[in-house]
């Protein structure tokens, strides 16, 4: 029994943390199945409970990955609530803080009833309209209940419909007003799902949704109640913003200034020109930060001639960017390409909202927070420009993730996940669901990727077998695998590479371009029969099948 089991015990028989009393047991042994146990006298231990936090309870993905989320049980009762992004048919779990994880009951029909057997639960899911969710759980009761929000109107001197801005949980609209101590509300339609409508659309029952504005921007809502006024004292443009993803504290914006929001924005910003000389291709970009501030960042090897553009389509040469009047400033289809600095490596920052640019030389890369140790450790470069290694030693999850900083600067960092790094983003939480050990970090920039490897990687479904000792390929040098492998058969399903034995971290794509946690590999289906000797470079991110003479 591990402390955290005996503690929830402790804590289920309403012992007070961190009063020592006694706990009462009997010990039952057998010397095999066939024989009769024996019990013992009974014992007694004393235990010193630790207070658990139940005020939380951490939302968990389809695959019991963190979200970075939680509902809120303000009395720590078992009683949760908050709001959500929700994808259609989305799967997730709920966490708590005595490490109880809450799925759906495995029994067909039974949409919205709680079950906490980690063998045999399943997921619980949403209803197939994805956006925003007003979600309950009740541990006491076995269910939950979501309530769909699908719109958000602004009535009264103001008037229009709000946009759900899904990754930050908030709702947002900008408008003019144009007298002073303008007064509007806010309030939408609703659909109540729980275990008698299960995910019917059809048997949803309706409801009205309102937001209730109090003291020091804070909000409450209700499905009751009619919403009540904001007011905004001066005439102007104003952006009201408000934000549910801390059911902690609730709140809103109302900040000077209206914000364009493009739907949908772009995932990417691309720099055509922005090197191979006169060859201009769409091949580098930065990627999005915040859709609704319109910012995108990354790491970029320039080598411009002529100087580049920024799209946010693929192939688009007309609605582009170009400099402004000055250096680090933007104008939408201005007459000059932007001046690109001299040849190097290079943090691209881009604010589409304000139109301004820049770029920061990249002289060092440090890793830091492995094992809760915030020491800057260096990362080495590689042979391919941009990509960079250290050896890293995992002994325990790290509370706050692992970030990549560059030139020894706190405010230069990516953080990321499932293999991508993301600037200014939470760190990286590989380290909680890999085993403890020495690893290679490998991080590429310019990719915006990252991964740990060990000292080996296993093929599988090759011939469509699909174990960890057909094909095991083993560390040559940092980021490269060699060994062989026998090709009889075209593997129907196509075959993965996997990091380690987990089944979780693995790499798909292509020879040409592997992709972690990318569709299967299907190269082999055009390999003939034979011994190959095969090459994995993770510093490049291809694989090569070589037949051995």
């Amino acid at each position: 029994m591990t402390g955290l089991t005996l503690n929830t015990l402790a804590k289920n028989m309403n012992m007070a943390p961190w009063e020592s009393a006694p706990i009462y047991f009997r010990s039952k042994a057998a010397l095999g199945q066939n024989t009769a146990p024996k019990y013992s006298e009974v014992i007694s231990v004393d235990v010193t409970p630790f207070a658990i936090d139940m005020s939380k309870g951490f939302i968990l993905n389809g695959d019991k990955e963190e979200t970075g989320h939680f509902l809120y049980s303000p009395e720590s009762d078992g009683e949760y609530h908050g709001f959500m992004n929700a994808t259609g048919w989305m799967g997730w779990y709920l966490r708590e803080g005595d490490a109880t994880t809450w799925g759906n009951l495995n029994v067909d029909g039974n949409e919205f009833v709680l079950f906490n057997d980690e063998e045999n639960h399943w997921n619980m899911w949403f209803p197939g309209l994805g956006g925003a969710y007003y979600t309950t759980l009740s541990t006491n009761n076995g269910e939950w209940t979501a309530t769909y929000i699908p719109t958000l109107t602004v009535e009264g001197d103001v008037t229009g419909e709000m946009t759900f801005n899904r990754t930050e949980v908030s709702w947002l609209i900008s408008f003019t007003t144009t007298a002073d101590h303008a007064q509007f509300t806010v309030s939408g339609p609703a659909k109540f799902y729980d275990r008698t409508t299960g995910t019917v659309d059809a048997a949803a029952i309706d409801k009205d949704f309102a937001i209730i504005p109090g003291d020091e921007n804070s909000i409450d809502y209700s499905f009751s109640d009619e919403a009540t006024a904001f007011t905004v004292p001066t005439a102007g443009e104003y952006t009201l913003e408000i934000f549910l993803a801390n059911p902690t504290n609730l709140n809103y914006t109302i900040t000077s200034g209206a914000v364009v929001i493009e739907d949908p924005i772009s995932e990417y910003l691309y720099l055509p020109g922005i090197d191979n000389g006169d060859d201009w291709t769409f091949n580098n970009y930065l990627r999005l930060v915040s859709d609704m501030d319109s910012t995108f960042a990354g790491v970029v090897n320039i080598d411009s001639k002529w100087g580049y553009n920024m799209s946010l389509e693929l192939n688009e040469w007309t609605e582009v960017y170009k400099m402004g009047a000055t250096e680090g400033t933007l104008e939408f289809k201005g007459a000059n390409n932007i001046t690109a600095p001299d040849p190097g490596l290079y943090l691209m920052q881009a604010d589409l909202k304000n139109l301004t640019y820049s770029h920061t030389a990249v002289s060092e890369v440090h890793y830091s927070g492995l094992n809760d140790q915030w020491d800057l450790m260096p990362m080495t470069e590689t042979s391919s420009v941009g990509t960079f290694a250290a050896s890293v030693s995992i002994e325990q999850p790290s509370e706050w993730g692992i970030k990549i900083y560059l030139n020894n600067n706190w405010d230069l960092f990516f953080g990321g996940s499932e293999g991508t790094l993301a600037y200014s983003a939470e760190g990286i939480t590989d380290d909680a669901s890999v085993a403890a050990g020495t690893y290679d970090l490998i991080a590429n920039l310019t990719q915006s990727s990252y991964v740990f490897l060990g000292n080996e990687v296993y093929i599988t479904g090759l011939n469509n077998v699909w174990d960890y000792t057909s094909v095991v390929l083993t560390k040559a040098e940092t980021g490269i695998y060699t060994g062989t492998a026998t090709v009889s058969t075209a593997s129907p399903d196509g075959f993965r590479i996997q990091l380690d034995q987990s089944w979780n971290r693995y790499y798909g794509g292509s020879f040409e371009s592997l992709d972690y946690l990318g569709n299967n590999l299907t190269d082999d289906q055009s390999l003939a029969a034979g011994t190959y000797n095969v090459t994995i470079n993770f510093i490049t991110n291809t694989c090569s099948f070589e037949l051995a003479e």
